[in-house]
């Protein structure tokens, strides 16, 4: 069924929002302000999902999206949405998340905009997938489906890897490869992985397979690495389960080396080919200061730095005089950060663990200064949140990925009378997406802590 609405939003995804009698419509390109003739494409209990089919009434902030895929690939969900606009939706999705779910009416600094909106992914892992006829397809996927929609370029990717995928596309065709991204029919290749020091400009490409038998990788890496000079290694990583999870335990170097070099805030940095690192590096650069800024009215004094990774946030913390304990589920990553330690001097000041944050935590707050968290979408674990909330460091800063999980943390934090809200600044580290991230920084009830400085707000 097709019908004519009204938008009146944008849902925390990016989908338009209207009302159809009493229920609420989700129209994926939709804008508010706009009219627009939609076709109903699925009916829950509480909402419909719909399909754009004619924009009647443009939005002012209605603009071509720079990717001609837009419309098809769900890489990117505002694309059609001018920079100025995501910048103000993106600061209004925490203010209203933090309103609406921790009942805070408090102070949100301007979004923290990225100098660049394209160009900015220092890494991309693309599925692929092997037509009937041979042809090899590459490309992430239509938004609510697995069908890849197919790419020769992605403009949102630092265009030095922007430029291998379809070389690189050109030649798996070529090989007698299976392609098996789902391992439905045997196995076979099924991501590319790529990845680039933004500063360094060095290039790793992974191959992501469920079967290490791939006839001839030695050779073609070797041409690869030919091919671009700035290639610094060909990997094979296996992951043989069929999962979600896109990359397995095991990463084998075919050539060269598995990791690229970078230079993060005056340090330098081994970042390995399946390890976790925020994929705009100038805005995670920009970070660092307001930790320093948030941390200055204390005397340097221990800091734990939960979902530590790679040693991102700790090392330069600790290159400020502070020491820092890393605490990290994956052992790959307390390697890195170790070497990471020692290949900047720092192996005594920063230290690091394997081990599951909330069952860690507990024992590192009896005598730490400061908790940095930085954990994924889904938030603290109840353990984290009751270990900090019974033994609070004066100086607690969470680095948030999602409004939502982060309000509801900070409800407990806050709202439970451990807590002062001292800032919060959202930072754009994913333009043409509805994702944001946010720095809040917190102190101790008692304890006193001077509200960080952050540098002007760059604007679009």
């Amino acid at each position: 069924m097709t019908v004519t609405v009204a938008i009146t939003g944008l849902s925390h995804d990016g989908q338009g929002v209207a009302r159809l009698a009493d229920r609420v419509l989700f129209v994926a390109g939709a804008l508010p302000g706009e009219q627009a003739k939609v076709r109903l494409t699925h009916k829950a209990r509480r909402h419909w999902m719909a399909e754009l089919q004619q924009v009647l009434e443009p939005a002012a902030e209605r603009r071509r999206p720079p990717c001609i895929l837009a419309e098809d690939c769900g890489g990117c969900s505002l694309q059609h949405l001018d920079d100025s606009a995501q910048q103000h939706w993106k600061h209004q999705k925490v203010v209203d998340a933090l309103r609406r779910i921790a009942h805070l009416d408090t102070d949100v600094a301007p979004l923290m905009a990225a100098p660049e909106g394209l160009g900015y992914r220092n890494r991309a892992i693309i599925p692929l997938e092997r037509c009937e006829d041979g042809r090899l397809r590459a490309g992430f996927y239509r938004p609510g489906t697995h069908k890849i929609v197919n790419m020769n370029r992605c403009p949102v990717l630092d265009p030095r890897l922007d430029a291998l995928i379809a070389p690189l596309k050109s030649d798996l065709e070529t090989s007698d490869w299976p392609v098996d991204r789902d391992c439905r029919e045997g196995g076979g290749l099924r991501h590319l992985a790529l990845r680039i020091g933004s500063y360094t400009g060095e290039l790793l490409i992974t191959l992501v397979s469920s079967t290490p038998d791939l006839e001839g990788i030695e050779i073609l890496a070797a041409q690869w690495m030919h091919r671009w000079p700035e290639l610094v290694g060909v990997c094979l990583n296996l992951q043989p389960l069929a999962t979600n999870t896109l990359m397995g335990p095991e990463t084998r170097v075919v050539v060269g080396r598995s990791w690229v070099q970078e230079r993060f805030c005056d340090l330098e940095l081994r970042i390995a080919a399946d390890t976790f690192f925020q994929v705009h590096t100038r805005q995670a650069e920009r970070i660092v200061p307001l930790v320093l800024a948030a941390l200055a009215g204390s005397a340097p004094g221990v800091m734990v730095d939960a979902y530590c990774g790679i040693g991102t946030y700790s090392l330069p913390v600790a290159a400020a005089g502070w020491h820092v304990h890393g605490i990290e589920l994956s052992p790959e990553a307390v390697h890195q950060a170790k070497a990471n330690a020692r290949e900047n001097g720092l192996s005594e000041s920063a230290t690091f663990e394997t081990g599951v944050v909330a069952e860690c935590l507990a024992e590192h707050l009896v005598h730490c200064d400061a908790v940095f968290l930085d954990p994924p979408r889904k938030g603290l674990e109840p353990a984290t949140l009751q270990a900090i909330i019974e033994r609070p460091p004066a100086h607690l800063l969470y680095l948030s990925c999602d409004p939502a999980t982060l309000a509801r943390d900070l409800a407990q934090l806050v709202g439970g009378g451990s807590y002062r809200l001292e800032s919060v600044q959202p930072i754009d580290f994913f333009p043409q997406t509805s994702h944001v991230e946010t720095l809040t920084v917190l102190s101790r009830i008692g304890a006193g802590l001077p509200t960080p400085q952050p540098e002007a707000a760059e604007q679009e």
